[in-house]
This record gives structure tokens, sequence and C-alpha cells, in this order.
């Protein structure tokens, strides 16, 4: 397996398994025009010519970043490749000088078996005036805040 950043190639994968989750109310959809904006924020897991998994670094501020849509190829669950593509993240955002890096989780277990903690959202006052305002899922959020210091 290699993990690498994506390609113009990869946009369909990637929208493929971003939205498998998004159906069922796992993660929020992304259009096709929304991953080739953001492209250039994605990391791949490859396997075999496949793609297998993926997630994005978005920067947030001079101090913060956030892993978002982290998806992984349902025939590929449970043999570390999720881990793989956070650590490949979070390598990438101590590269570019970030501190911290936080992600909004269904899966708080996952995350803090990868060395994150818990934190109250209201600690991630940048991120709720960036995407949680225009969030469909606003006023009835169930995901879990989660960060790691690094």
């Amino acid at each position: 397996m290699e993990i690498r950043k994506a390609k113009i190639s990869d946009v369909k994968s990637i929208s493929k398994l971003i939205n498998f989750y998004a159906e069922q109310d796992q993660m929020l959809h992304r259009p096709l025009a929304d991953i080739y904006e953001n492209l250039q924020r994605f990391l791949i897991a490859e396997l075999d010519g496949n793609v297998i998994g993926c997630c994005a670094l978005s920067i947030i501020w001079s101090d913060l970043a956030e892993i978002k849509s982290l998806a992984i190829d349902q025939n590929h669950k449970s043999k570390r490749i999720g881990s793989a593509l956070v650590q490949a993240a979070i390598n990438f955002a101590a590269e570019l000088g970030i501190e911290k890096v936080f992600a909004l989780t269904l899966e708080k277990d996952f995350f803090e078996k990868n060395g994150f903690e818990q934190v109250d959202t209201n600690s991630l006052p940048m991120k709720v005036w960036s995407d949680c305002a225009k969030c469909p899922k606003q006023d009835h959020c169930d995901e879990i805040a989660v960060i790691k210091y690094i």
C-alpha cells in the first residue's frame, strides 16, 4: 500500500468512497466540483493501482488544521489504512508548521487510538465560523470534536 497526494485521475474514486459513507449519514456529501477544487488537500491510499482510502487536510488557521473526508473502502477496513492516512496528514501538517490537528467525527474511538483527545466543539471557534455555519446538520450535529497536538 502506498499513501500519496491525490491526482486528477483519483477524483471519481475519492467521490465514490466519500459518498458511500455520506449515503449512510456517516459523513457529509462532497460534490465532484468540491473534490476537484480541493484536490491538493487530499491524500489517498492506493493498493494495486486502486484507491482504497482518502482523507483531506484543511488549514483552518495559523496553528490549526482539520482532517476531513476520511473514508476507507469497505473491503479494506481494519487494516490500519485509516491510521496510515491520518498519520500522513499529521506529518504534512507538521511540515507546514501546524501545531494542532483536529477532526469532527462519529468515530471517536478510532481517533483516540491514534493519539487524539476529545474536546468541546466550542474550543474550535475558527472551525465553527467556517464550515459548521454552512452545514445542514448545524442545529443537530452529532459529531464529536477530537484534537491532537503535534
